[in-house]
């Protein structure tokens, strides 16, 4: 089982290069990269997402990437001819307005003008810095699942141990339910006999209500479900991946439980059932930090 929320820290060094990812996951009902990077590593951004998303299949994940690039390289430099044009036809204008002020306009002065020579910066990662990026990306992802694993498997023995209280609380009701029914019978015989003194008692008509009483509020087939989501519950946890199947079983455990409180019509079986639910949305809190 795994958490849906850890952190990942991997950097890569070569060369003068150093390439680091730091990987942050939190909550959220589906995956949701937000990816942060260099410009120079753009053109990854996608191949980037879709190797988390072969890690990550929930929740939402900052990663940001950085890189340090000390190496020396040479620079390719080009020439703004528009820009060049300017400044000298705008020399050649204030020669003019300013006849006496001397003219110095020469090629390195207009070199050192802004913007005359540009660099032309890198748009696209060498092999180098494409294989430090795999390298750390991997890493911190592996670093990133080891700490959610560690936390899975505390959440998986939290819920689990929950599991044995709910199945506790349901062998408690399945104990009671059948008393339910012959504590009707002799409520209903008590009021009976008081309300008709010493008239006879018509024991048919007692019966048929009660059986129909114990036909509205027979809880088999739920706590039959309620046996099989535990042990289904157990048998998931089993597995990496279950955040969406453990949601989809905790909703059917409240179902029953629900339909158990309100066919019960006996105080304790309420009272378990309460219970029940209370136990039940411990569960459903910590499924929502699982992937």
């Amino acid at each position: 089982m795994l958490s849906m929320t850890g952190f990942g820290r991997a950097v890569a060094e070569e060369n003068g290069v150093t390439l680091t990812v730091e990987i942050k996951t939190v909550n959220n009902r589906y995956l949701d990269i937000n990816l942060k990077c260099p410009r120079i590593l753009s053109c990854e951004e996608e191949g980037i997402r879709g190797v988390v998303r072969e890690k990550i299949t929930r929740g939402h994940a900052d990663v940001f990437v950085s890189i340090t690039d000390k190496r020396e390289k040479p620079k390719n430099l080009y020439l703004d001819a528009g820009a060049a044009k300017a400044y000298v036809s705008a020399a050649e204008e204030i020669k003019k307005l300013f006849p006496d002020i001397g003219y110095d306009i020469t090629v390195s002065g207009v070199l050192r003008f802004p913007d005359v020579l540009k660099s032309e910066e890198e748009t696209a990662p060498d092999e180098l810095v494409s294989a430090l990026l795999n390298r750390a990306l991997g890493e911190a992802l592996s670093r990133l699942n080891v700490m959610r694993k560690a936390e899975g498997d505390k959440l998986a023995a939290d819920m689990l141990s929950r599991m044995d209280e709910i199945e506790r609380l349901t062998c408690a009701v399945e104990e009671r339910a059948p008393k339910v029914a012959e504590t009707y019978r002799e409520k209903l015989a008590a009021r009976v006999e008081k309300a008709l003194g010493d008239a006879e008692i018509d024991e048919a008509r007692i019966l048929s209500e009660v059986a129909v009483f114990t036909d509205k509020c027979n809880i088999d087939e739920e706590l039959t479900r309620l046996k099989s989501h535990i042990s289904q519950f157990r048998e998931i946890c089993k597995e990496d991946i279950v955040g969406r199947k453990l949601d989809f079983l905790v909703q059917e455990f409240n179902r029953e439980t629900n339909t158990v409180c309100s066919k019960s019509n006996d105080l304790e079986v309420t009272r378990l059932g309460l219970a029940l639910k209370n136990e039940i949305e411990k569960v459903r809190e910590q499924v929502q930090n699982v992937e």
